[in-house]
């Protein structure tokens, strides 16, 4: 845990980590409409100053993030890890266990290396069946109490199905959605407990 005062939780958060896929890595932007920059900005108009640094890849499963977390935690550079991955196991349809398993062992990663961690949930499509979804939705609220996690309950809160901050595919955030996400993501930050 940041050992920070009473008074200000984020005087010791000087780099944060958004850890995802496509949905936080700017996927179809222009590089400086990039999730990580808005948040970066958004935190400095909050009396913030703390970078924030694009770890995120398109395309990347629970199982990818697994692979390469390690590489951002052995540094101690960073103090804080937004970690939104799952939407990629949803949309391959891999079995939730599997989902939860990954993101386990890469929360006890991020926890071995004392860096704090907020945990964006996802939800899943009804498409993939109710039986799926409740399994696949249970898994960030279940893990977030599990390890007392600060939580995201959804990351595309306001944004999921709503044309105005999507791009064409209707999946992914277009600069509307992204600075959406980002005040959902800064919330989270400055609230932290």
């Amino acid at each position: 845990m940041i050992s920070c005062s009473d008074t200000n939780k984020l005087e010791n958060v000087n780099k944060i980590l958004l850890f995802g896929d496509s949905l936080m890595s700017g996927y179809g932007l222009k590089d400086n409409q990039a999730l990580s920059i808005i948040l970066e900005n958004d935190l400095k108009e909050a009396g913030y100053d703390i970078r924030v640094i694009n770890g995120s890849v398109s395309g990347d499963t629970s199982e990818d993030g697994l692979d390469r977390i390690e590489e951002y935690t052995s540094g101690g550079d960073i103090d804080l890890i937004v970690l939104g991955l799952g939407a990629n196991d949803m949309l391959r349809r891999i079995n939730p266990d599997q989902t939860e398993s990954n993101l386990r062992k890469i929360i006890e990663i991020i926890k071995i290396n004392n860096i704090d961690i907020i945990l964006a949930g996802m939800k899943a499509s009804p498409a993939n069946g109710l039986a799926y979804k409740k399994k696949f939705d249970d898994i960030f609220p279940k893990l977030a109490k599990e390890y007392d996690l600060n939580l995201i309950p959804f990351l595309l809160k306001k944004v999921a199905l709503n044309p105005k901050l999507n791009q064409s595919d209707g999946i992914h955030p277009n600069y509307e959605g992204a600075k959406v996400i980002s005040e959902t993501i800064k919330e989270s930050i400055i609230n932290l407990d």
